[in-house]
């Protein structure tokens, strides 16, 4: 079994009116079924009320399924028994990193979750240690985060969960509040999370530029999953991402256009080296 699973997963959201009476069901994830593999990075993508974030709060047991089941490190989520293993495994990191900060020293803030879990103190250090230096803050270790850039304290977010040494980060919109400067940033530090310490990632996002290097792409429009694949596999449904009220990347876009015009381009291009590699080929030709 992957590290994340989920059969014929389905939630509902139920609105209330004042006196607690059900007004209406709102269906926020509808039948989906994945299988995540441990050291895999996978996107998942989606106009706003697709039902991203909502699958995204199941991988951490903040939501409970209505219909089917999820399955985290092989521990089913709707057993209460299992909680904390469950978001031991699978860490969460959120849109606005001011929510997740709580440390007055960025050390303190990243040694907050080992210290709760009884980690003992020299281990702890050690934790610390390494969470910053594989997002690139070490330096800032005694620095307030309140000085810190919006990216510079999403990175030390994302510090904070790997500190708790989880198998798989979920980032639900990690860098929706952040320049571009700082959305750069934090994606560099996820990738390198999946490269050099192998932790499953499951980003969850609606910025094309942010999925070219997933290993895989599930793509959701009204709770379900509509279309999966490599991002090139994706990227190469350019009329079908449109429909989906999703944008393609610049440099997808520029080479599609020239495609329509007769230009012997492959679909899917994702780089803009790979554009440049393959007009260069054309001119050889």
């Amino acid at each position: 079994m992957g590290i994340v699973k989920t059969d014929k997963l389905s939630f509902d959201y139920i609105r209330r009116d004042e006196d607690g009476n059900v007004e209406g069901v709102t269906r926020a994830v509808d039948d989906v079924t994945l299988d995540i593999k441990q050291g895999d990075f996978i996107a998942i993508l989606g106009h706003n009320g697709s039902g991203k974030s909502t699958l995204a709060k199941h991988m951490n047991a903040i939501l409970y399924p209505t219909e089917g089941t999820i399955w985290v490190g092989g521990m089913d989520t709707k057993e209460d028994e299992h909680l904390w293993d469950v978001r031991q495994t699978a860490g969460m990191v959120f849109q606005n990193p001011d929510n997740q900060i709580i440390g007055q020293v960025v050390e303190e803030d990243v040694g907050f979750g080992p210290e709760n879990m009884g980690v003992p103190t020299k281990e702890i250090w050690e934790r610390v240690e390494e969470s910053l230096k594989a997002v690139g803050m070490y330096e800032f270790r005694k620095h307030s985060p309140n000085k810190l850039s919006g990216g510079q304290k999403q990175r030390v977010s994302i510090a904070g969960v790997l500190a708790m040494h989880p198998k798989c980060i979920v980032l639900d919109e990690p860098t929706a509040m952040l320049d571009p400067t700082g959305r750069k940033e934090v994606i560099r530090a996820v990738r390198a999370l999946n490269d050099v310490e192998e932790v499953t990632v499951i980003l969850i996002t609606h910025y094309m530029e942010e999925i070219i290097y997933a290993d895989k792409v599930f793509v959701m429009d009204k709770g379900k999953v509509t279309m999966e694949g490599t991002p090139k596999e994706i990227f190469s449904q350019v009329e079908r991402l449109k429909e989906l009220r999703l944008d393609v990347p610049q440099v997808t876009l520029l080479a599609y256009e020239l495609q329509k015009k007769g230009v012997n381009l492959p679909s899917g291009i994702l780089t803009h080296q790979e554009f440049v590699d393959e007009l260069l080929k054309l001119k050889q030709d």
